[in-house]
C-alpha cells in the first residue's frame, strides 16, 4: 500500500530529479552514489532526529527502502 505523504509528488519529484543531476553531472558511479546518499541520510537523522528516536527510524527508512527494492532483472 502507498504511503501517504505531507508532500506533493511534484515537490518529491523536483528534489529528485536536482539530486540525480547533481550525480549524473558528477559521473558518480552506482557504489559513490549510495555511499554519499547513505551518508546524507545517516547527517539528517543525527542531525535533526533526537537521540531516543535515531535507532527506531533509521530501522523504518531501512524496512521502507527494502521495501521499495524492485525484484525485477531489468538491470
Amino acid at each position: 500500500m502507498p504511503q501517504l505523504s505531507r508532500y506533493s509528488d511534484s515537490r518529491v519529484e523536483k528534489l529528485l530529479d536536482e539530486l540525480s543531476k547533481v550525480l549524473e553531472m558528477d559521473k558518480a558511479p552506482t557504489d559513490l552514489s549510495l555511499m554519499v546518499l547513505g551518508n546524507m541520510v545517516t547527517n539528517l537523522i543525527n542531525s535533526s532526529v533526537s537521540p531516543a528516536q535515531r535507532h527506531a527510524l533509521a530501522r523504518s527508512f531501512a524496512a521502507a527502502l527494502e521495501a521499495s527494492v524492485s525484484e525485477d532483472s531489468a538491470h
